[in-house]
């Protein structure tokens, strides 16, 4: 039995879309990281919250293997039409439906952290922005771009 699931968890750490997740967690912890020192507020508190975050996507999405593997759901339906050319895959078990979900929030983080390090990709976060708000309103707050834009913006008078 011990074999099954290492042989199970083995196949899904080689599962695109968990290689996916992990590759986001890294990337926006680097960001996040970044900004904390751009912006001269490393707080352990918020760290410890955003770490607290990533490692329970990280259990959620090894959990979810198991889940697969005691049910078989295809849960392609879920996923807008759009999208699914992109997939690497006709078949989406929960870990990788969940998986999605998990890359599309740390995308948006990693964009928000980009932008607020001053690198130009102001107007893309905001492209990614719109174009997953057609399909959720649970995205991170944008108040913090908002409030950095209004500080940058000149006055009339400047």
């Amino acid at each position: 039995m011990d074999g099954v699931f290492i042989s199970m968890y083995a196949q899904a750490v080689r599962n695109t879309i968990f290689e996916l997740v992990m590759v986001a967690i890294v990337i926006d912890t680097i960001f996040g990281v970044l900004r904390a020192i751009k912006e001269k507020k490393f707080n352990s508190n918020c760290g410890i919250n955003g770490a607290i975050r990533k490692i329970a996507m990280i259990v959620c999405i090894l959990a979810l293997v198991m889940v697969d593997y005691i049910v078989d759901l295809n849960l392609i339906g879920f996923i807008p039409k759009e999208v699914r050319s992109y997939l690497p895959s006709d078949s989406i078990g929960t870990m990788e439906f969940f998986g999605i979900l998990f890359i599309a929030y740390e995308v948006v983080s990693i964009l928000k952290n980009m932008t607020l390090c001053g690198l130009p990709v102001k107007k893309l976060w905001q492209t990614v922005k719109k174009a997953l708000g057609k399909y959720t309103d649970e995205l991170p707050d944008g108040d913090e771009l908002e409030q950095q834009t209004a500080e940058e913006e000149p006055t009339e008078n400047t």
